[in-house]
């Protein structure tokens, strides 16, 4: 399938609003959205759907997804601010606020990222690259590879691109299945062998592959993860939307490990 990005971004709102249980055409509005969040089969499979809050921006607006009893709240909160200020400090602390006096704080802030075609390109590195499918994954489900394959969700995992050095695997991307016309890219390098375009060009590679299979990739990372956001850059990706997601205040504190200073 020969893709234009305006098809890449086309599709990337269209399951994003399948995600937010909105339009597509609501992420190009001037002004904010609030829908409510709804589980839906064929949203990404990682989503724990219905969301209490969920803000989606690609720019333009917000589009926050929520569970009803907090839609008050979060219109208040979204039309406080200029778009961008909502995603961020000090703003964010008054949605924090108010969630938190119902047992919920801000978890999740990430930007996503789409490839543009004009930037996507072969790299070469001076390693062997080789193309990995699901049968290949079995014994590198390690931690020294888990930000390219996920253990939880194995069975999603479809493709991936190697590279070695010898016979030593020394970088892998690879791309989950989270949707039906989107795969999402995840890349590991060992520490020895960073800042030598590993990851850049098994990004981009991969990135041709997903396309070549009629699907469209995506990145996320979090914004203060700047070796992971120039890696998108370098790759030929560019930030396409971003996302902000308030979970149970249980979950966050088992996600810190309970730990304090």
């Amino acid at each position: 399938m020969h893709f234009t990005n305006e098809d890449i971004l086309r599709i990337a709102m269209r399951q994003s609003a399948i995600d937010a249980n909105c339009r597509a055409d609501d992420f190009i509005k001037t002004e904010n959205v609030v829908v409510t969040s709804v589980p839906n089969p064929n949203a990404r499979k990682y989503l724990a759907l219905p969301l209490a809050c969920n803000l989606i921006s690609y720019g333009n607006n917000i589009v926050a997804s929520v569970e009803e009893k907090y839609r008050g709240v979060v219109t208040d909160y979204i039309s406080c601010f200029p778009v961008h200020h909502c995603f961020e400090t000090p703003n964010l602390h008054v949605l924090n606020d108010e969630l938190q006096k119902d047992g919920l704080r801000i978890c999740f802030m990430a930007e996503y990222f789409l490839p543009d075609l004009r930037e996507l390109k072969v790299q070469d590195i001076p390693y062997t690259t080789k193309l990995l499918h699901p049968e290949d994954f079995a014994p590198l489900y390690t931690p020294q590879w888990s930000d390219a394959l996920c253990a939880d969700r194995r069975h999603l995992d479809v493709l991936g691109v190697a590279a070695y050095d010898g016979e030593m695997l020394i970088g892998l991307a690879a791309c989950s299945a989270d949707c039906e016309d989107m795969w999402q890219i995840g890349v590991d390098v060992l520490p020895a062998y960073r800042r030598q375009g590993v990851a850049s060009a098994l990004t981009g590679r991969l990135a041709m592959e997903i396309l070549k299979r009629g699907k469209v990739p995506f990145y996320c990372a979090a914004w203060s993860n700047i070796r992971s956001v120039r890696n998108a850059i370098r790759s030929g990706f560019r930030p396409a939307w971003v996302e902000m997601t308030a979970k149970s205040a249980d979950l966050v504190e088992k996600m810190n490990g309970g730990k304090r200073i």
